[in-house]
C-alpha cells in the first residue's frame, strides 16, 4: 500500500449528512482503501444549525479551521445543555454515542472544520433532541 494525496479539490459529498451541514470525505474504506480511519471536512453555513446526531460507536476529533462553530450537547450528569464556543485552532473530542449539534451563529461567516473518526465510514445518527 502506498501514501495516497487527496487534493481540496477531490473530496466527496458522497457521504453521511445531516441537515444544517455539508460534509466532505476525503479519507475512507471507499475512497483510499482505510481500514481504521475516516477524515473530512464539514462546513456549516452563515446562522445555520445541524440537526441534532451522534456518531455511533466511533469516537471524533474535530480541528476548527475557520469560524466560530459553536458544538451544543446535554451533560449527563446535570441534564444542562452546554455550549462549546470555538475559535480557528481549536480542537474538540467527541465520545462514542454523545448526541450534539453545530451551530455557526456568524451571520456572514461559514464555520469549517476538519473531522477524524475511529471507523472507516461517516457514521451520523440522527436524534429527535439533545
Amino acid at each position: 500500500m502506498s501514501l495516497r494525496l487527496i487534493r481540496a479539490g477531490s473530496l466527496s459529498s458522497d457521504t453521511a449528512q445531516t441537515g444544517g451541514m455539508q460534509r466532505s470525505a476525503a479519507i475512507s474504506g471507499e475512497l483510499v482503501g482505510a481500514q481504521a480511519l475516516w477524515m473530512g471536512r464539514t462546513v456549516v453555513a452563515p446562522g445555520t444549525s445541524s440537526g441534532d446526531h451522534h456518531h455511533g460507536a466511533s469516537e471524533t476529533g474535530i480541528y476548527v479551521v475557520s469560524g466560530n462553530p459553536v458544538f451544543v450537547f446535554r451533560e449527563p450528569s446535570s441534564g444542562s445543555l452546554i455550549r462549546l464556543e470555538t475559535q480557528p485552532g481549536d480542537y474538540v473530542w467527541v465520545p462514542p454515542h454523545v448526541p450534539h449539534r453545530e451551530e455557526n451563529p456568524s451571520p456572514d461567516t461559514e464555520a469549517v472544520v476538519v473531522i477524524a473518526r475511529s471507523t472507516q465510514e461517516a457514521i451520523v445518527v440522527s436524534v429527535p433532541g439533545l
